[in-house]
């Protein structure tokens, strides 16, 4: 079996985080480990704290992994500190692990800051160069590219002053402009338009850890990196038109929706017998 590491904070709610990065690679039919860089208590509706943690066990984390695991592809997720950024950044140029998703998570829904401020230029200095794509958002991609979007043409910029950084791809999703939620792919050479249609939902909490997990799933299976970015859109898409209506806030997707309609039409056959 394939496996996929996921290195990033822990969501108490299920719904994001390193929850929804193993529930994803189970879904995606990858064998799941985890690094934990931080301990988060959240819900749907707030991040109520965050405790970081110790470099000293991330270390050691990503040690206990790499010398006994095979790893197929790594996703990293929040990384909120400068320390965690330069840990976490060693290992995996001592490992050399391929390849590498980058989700740089910077604000939770509920507006959150899981990146601190002073702690961005270390990201794009140390783990940009790094990832095999990088996969922001508008907000996070005008933070790391230093310069507004609002229009697909602002878009492209912004992938090429992400790409001059030393990424090897660009997945830039385009959620938050208005209209559909068309992302742009980009790898160097070829620009890639992915269309979707806005699914009106408010339960789209863990959507960004769980699309970039899917992602380094397909790519941990032998995908090559765009054919990898189209299959995980599908499978996100899926999840957020069949989200789950728990909490008062932010739902969460539901990542095994297929699973779980297959189990239900065989529970039905088993009963029709």
């Amino acid at each position: 079996m394939k496996t996929a590491l996921t290195i990033a904070g822990s969501d108490s709610g299920g719904g994001a985080g390193i929850q929804a990065d193993l529930k994803t690679f189970s879904a995606r039919g990858v064998f799941g480990m985890s690094v934990i860089t931080a301990i988060t208590a959240q819900n749907t509706q707030e991040v109520r704290s965050v405790q970081n943690v110790d470099t000293s066990i991330i270390r050691d984390q990503m040690e206990a992994v790499f010398t006994d695991l095979p790893v197929n592809a790594v996703k990293i997720g929040m990384l909120s500190t400068t320390e965690t950024i330069e840990v976490v950044a060693n290992k995996l140029k001592k490992f050399a692990p391929a390849p590498i998703v980058l989700d740089p998570v910077m604000v939770s829904k509920g507006g959150h800051h899981l990146l601190r401020e002073e702690a961005i230029a270390s990201l794009k200095k140390e783990m940009l160069p790094l990832a095999t794509i990088v996969t922001p958002n508008i907000p996070e991609a005008e933070v790391i590219a230093n310069c507004p979007i609002d229009s697909e043409e602002t878009m492209k910029e912004a992938c090429l002053k992400i790409m001059e950084m030393g990424v090897q791809a660009v997945l830039l999703k385009g959620g938050h402009l208005a209209g559909d939620p068309n992302d742009l792919f980009y790898d160097g050479s070829t620009f890639q338009w992915l269309y979707g249609k806005r699914i009106h939902t408010e339960n789209t909490h863990g959507t960004g850890c769980t699309l970039s997990s899917a992602i380094a799933a397909e790519l941990a299976k032998g995908r090559a990196l765009l054919e990898a970015v189209e299959h995980a859109k599908e499978y996100i898409t899926v999840a957020i038109k069949h989200s789950l209506e728990l909490g008062s806030g932010h739902g969460p997707t539901h990542h095994f929706y297929d699973l779980y309609q297959r189990a239900k039409i065989e529970i039905e056959e088993v009963n029709e017998r």
